[in-house]
C-alpha cells in the first residue's frame, strides 16, 4: 500500500468533517492547489482509503423509527456466506458483520415499528436455512456517531 502522508491525513480530516466542502476551500486550508486536492482525493479513493461519499438519509424521516441490532447464531459457522447472501435480500438490513463471540453474524436493521420488526425476525431472518437462533437488541438512542479519528503526525 502506498504511504499516506501528512497532507493526505489533513485532507481526510477536513472532508470527513464536511463531505460537501468545495475542493477550493480544502486547498486553501491545506495551502495547495485545487488540482492537488483533486488528485490526492482521487488517489485515496483508488487506494480504497476513502470509500464513498454522499448523503445519509435519516431513517426516521422515512418512517423507520426502530433501530435494531440482531445477533445471529448459525447451525454451523461455515454457513455464514450462504446466510449472508439471504440476508442481503432483506432491504431493512443495513449492516452485516461476521463476528467472533456468541454470534456468527451481527446485523443492524431498521423497522417502521415493533410489528414490522417481529415480521422481519420471524418470517424472514429466522426462516433462513442455517439460522438456529437470534437475539434482538433495540437501540433506544444513538449517543455517538462519528468517523474514525485521523491522527496528524
Amino acid at each position: 500500500m502506498e504511504k499516506i502522508d501528512k497532507l493526505d491525513k489533513k485532507i481526510m480530516e477536513i472532508i470527513s468533517a464536511n463531505a460537501r466542502i468545495p475542493f477550493k476551500d480544502v486547498a486553501a486550508e491545506c495551502g495547495v492547489s485545487r488540482a492537488a486536492i483533486h488528485q490526492r482525493v482521487q488517489r485515496l479513493m483508488d487506494l480504497n482509503v476513502i470509500t464513498g461519499s454522499g448523503y445519509f438519509v435519516n431513517p426516521k424521516s422515512l418512517g423507520y423509527s426502530t433501530c435494531t441490532y440482531v445477533g445471529i447464531t448459525l447451525e454451523k459457522g461455515s454457513m455464514y456466506r450462504t446466510v449472508t447472501k439471504e440476508l442481503e435480500s432483506i432491504p431493512e438490513i443495513v449492516e452485516c458483520h461476521s463476528t467472533t463471540g456468541p454470534y456468527a453474524l451481527f446485523i443492524k436493521l431498521y423497522a417502521r415499528d415493533n410489528e414490522q420488526l417481529m415480521d422481519i425476525l420471524t418470517n424472514k431472518i429466522q426462516g433462513i436455512q442455517g439460522v438456529s437462533s437470534t437475539e434482538t437488541l433495540i437501540s433506544l438512542d444513538q449517543s455517538i456517531k462519528r468517523q474514525i479519528p485521523i491522527i496528524l503526525e
